[in-house]
């Protein structure tokens, strides 16, 4: 379960020694996509759009295409924007906002799996968030996908409440959900753990 900062795992006593080891230093997300858990992604489509008013205090910007290539080597926006060793990205639309010159906030939309829609995701620096910032430059981008005939979609884990908030606010709708569980075949972003960290061999 999660719960504002706090993350509570049940375990069987035979696990109990590495599991704390394992979940060590790690954030509610990472531990909520570890091998030996389940969880759940709720993915949303856009349905009604509300006016939104930008805020006064950020300066915003939409780029597309090669223009994003102008941030490449922008740290901390994972969720929005994130480039390759190359200087390649999916993502094909962002909306920033900067703050006294800095980008303190980042939506971007990227190329999916899904033929022709593209994945929505946003950033917010902590120390901006609260303020309605990420819901805008959500909001703003979506309508301008929609504006050039693009259906964007967005997603939130089910442990994210922040993100299923922002969701809703922009006028998205739950549209469909992904479910995945143990991961112990060496495909999981996460084999290495298993690997370093083997936990007794049992049926989960």
């Amino acid at each position: 379960m999660a719960y504002r900062g706090s993350v509570i795992v049940c375990t069987s006593t035979d696990l109990w020694d590495s599991i704390p080891r394992l979940l060590q230093g790690r954030s509610r997300d990472e531990i909520f996509e570890l091998p030996y858990l389940y969880g759940q992604t709720i993915h949303y489509v856009p349905d009604n759009l509300p006016e939104m008013i930008a805020p006064p205090q950020y300066d915003c910007q939409l780029l597309f295409g090669d223009e994003i290539e102008a941030l490449n080597g922008l740290k901390n926006f994972d969720n929005s924007l994130a480039f390759d060793a190359l200087g390649h990205t999916p993502t094909i639309a962002v909306y920033i906002a900067r703050f006294y010159g800095k980008i303190v906030g980042v939506a971007g939309a990227s190329t999916a799996e899904n033929d022709g829609m593209l994945e929505v995701g946003v950033d917010v620096l902590p120390e901006h968030r609260n303020a309605r910032l990420g819901t805008y430059l959500v909001s703003t981008l979506t309508k301008a996908l929609l504006n050039r005939d693009i259906l964007p979609f967005y997603s939130a884990s089910v442990t994210n409440l922040g993100s299923q908030m922002v969701a809703s606010r922009c006028g998205y709708v739950p549209a469909w959900v992904d479910t995945f569980g143990n991961t112990l075949d060496g495909s999981s972003v996460y084999h290495d753990i298993v690997q370093a960290m083997p936990l007794p061999r049992k049926e989960f």
